[in-house]
């Protein structure tokens, strides 16, 4: 059962309805339900799919697609081995001209990059028979999907050569939010209060693949403890798998990924080539939009008296496996359930949340009633001031958000309260702002109403508008 992807659901069923062939790309993270969304949703309508292999090399690709072309029709049962990919096209074309329906016939090529092996032109062949074969036809819609994010942006996405202003459109997948979550877990029968979500995203992000091996009957600490850290668990080698997978130079990626998981704020991209210590930008900087064209990290303002972009870790797999699984790997059963008590989880939960709600800024803004206002969202800090969360409204509103991770109702008291004055007063000073300042606290539980409370807060928001769906 598909969970959420309605806007992506839509785009498909829409290229079913067209008068012409199709061209699309979809493309994300490894884990994150590309090929079971396009199964879903064309189930009715896929005449043809290969899957690459990953690895391997142009023979067993070919050797693949016979497999995959054998099966496809009776009449391809005595067909050989292609010998090159524009053999192997001039197949597909006789196997899709003996389709008689009239309804719209997919063509799912799944791990597209893989398929791709040096020197196989593969693309070229490909190229060759969209713009020769398919354009000439109304009743095509042609899928390239793919995990490795350098090759489908590259090669599809940004192509210079036969897929020029080709591709009808593209979707990049990313994973799900709380609200899609919660959803998914409920369509597994399996329900856990707002609370326990969050510490199950903190930990693993809305990767289907992960969630999917949540167990019913186990609490988040159990889950967690059996997919992390005993013998053989699931995902204690998952990150390594990622990277290798997602991109061709992934040594790059990793160590971009393992200094940002140092930096609570974020870094500039200058101060993250200084810290990687790469001998040259011109891969780093590649490297680096890769990471954020796979949702891996995200480009934000600072707002520090002039703009400037910082860079952050948001995928949480990542900062929970450095953080945790990597240092513990060999601890065995019970390790989580340890873990969970130390004052390093305290720290690292509360920048974990605070993350969790800078990918869920359209829920806040949404229930602050502002959706449909221009804003800019951005962090703010001086040497000995800290802001989270900057919301610069177009009404002349700028809400400075506070972000508090607690299994209870947060209270004010006086040492935090003069360190709230005191950041809205440096955030005043420094920025020279006219704007009206409004005090936002963010919490899991609310805020307790005493004279330090009543006397700061103008929004109070809870996690549950984290859980609201938009569009």
């Amino acid at each position: 059962m598909l969970t959420g992807r309605n806007r992506e659901i839509e785009i498909l069923n829409d290229m079913l309805q067209s008068s012409s062939s199709e061209l699309i790309a979809v493309y994300g993270r490894r884990r994150v339900g590309k090929t079971f969304l396009i199964r879903e949703t064309y189930r009715s309508n896929i005449v043809f799919e290969i899957t690459g292999y990953y690895k391997g090399s142009m023979r067993d690709q070919l050797r693949n697609f016979r497999t995959q072309i054998n099966n496809a029709s009776s009449r391809f049962r005595t067909v050989k081995t292609p010998t090159d990919w524009f053999a192997a096209y001039k197949i597909l074309e006789e196997y899709l001209d003996g389709l008689k329906s009239d309804k719209k016939k997919v063509v799912f090529i799944d791990e597209f990059p893989w398929i791709a092996t040096a020197r196989s032109k593969f693309l070229t062949a490909f190229e060759h028979f969209w713009n020769t074969y398919c354009t000439k036809r109304n009743d095509l819609v042609v899928i390239i999907c793919g995990s490795a994010a350098s090759f489908m942006i590259d090669k599809i996405i940004k192509n210079k050569g036969g897929l020029y202003n080709r591709l009808s459109c593209k979707i990049r997948l990313l994973p799900f939010d709380l609200n899609e979550t919660r959803k998914f877990l409920e369509n597994k029968h399996i329900r856990f209060g707002y609370y326990d979500i969050i510490q199950l995203y903190m930990a693993l992000g809305g990767i289907p693949y992960y969630l999917n091996k949540i167990k019913k009957g186990q609490s988040i600490a159990q889950n967690i403890d059996r997919l992390c850290f005993e013998n053989n668990a699931d995902l204690a080698e998952e990150f390594d798998e990622v990277f290798a997978s997602l991109f061709s130079n992934s040594n790059v990626h990793e160590k971009i990924v393992r200094t940002l998981s140092k930096s609570r704020k974020g870094i500039t991209r200058n101060e993250l080539l200084e810290q990687c210590k790469f001998d040259s930008g011109g891969a780093y900087s590649k490297s680096l939009d890769e990471l954020i064209a796979s949702g891996f990290v995200n480009r934000y303002l600072s707002w520090t008296g002039k703009k400037n972009s910082l860079y952050r870790l948001l995928d949480e797999y990542s900062l929970f496996f450095l953080k945790f699984i990597e240092p513990n790997r060999s601890m065995g059963k019970g390790t989580w359930l340890t873990l969970q008590t130390k004052q390093t989880f305290k720290s690292w939960s509360g920048f974990a949340f605070e993350t969790i709600c800078l990918k869920h800024i359209q829920q806040i803004k949404k229930e602050l009633g502002i959706e449909k206002v221009y804003t800019i969202h951005s962090s703010w800090y001086t040497n000995n001031a800290q802001i989270d969360l900057v919301i610069d409204r177009d009404d002349r509103i700028i809400n400075v958000c506070e972000i508090k991770l607690c299994n209870d109702v947060f209270t004010i008291n006086k040492r935090y309260y003069q360190n709230l004055r005191n950041k809205i007063s440096q955030f005043r000073m420094k920025t020279g702002s006219k704007k009206n300042i409004f005090l936002t606290m963010i919490t899991t539980y609310g805020v307790a109403e005493n004279p330090y409370s009543l006397e700061l807060v103008t929004n109070s928001l809870t996690m549950d508008c984290l859980f609201q769906k938009v569009d």
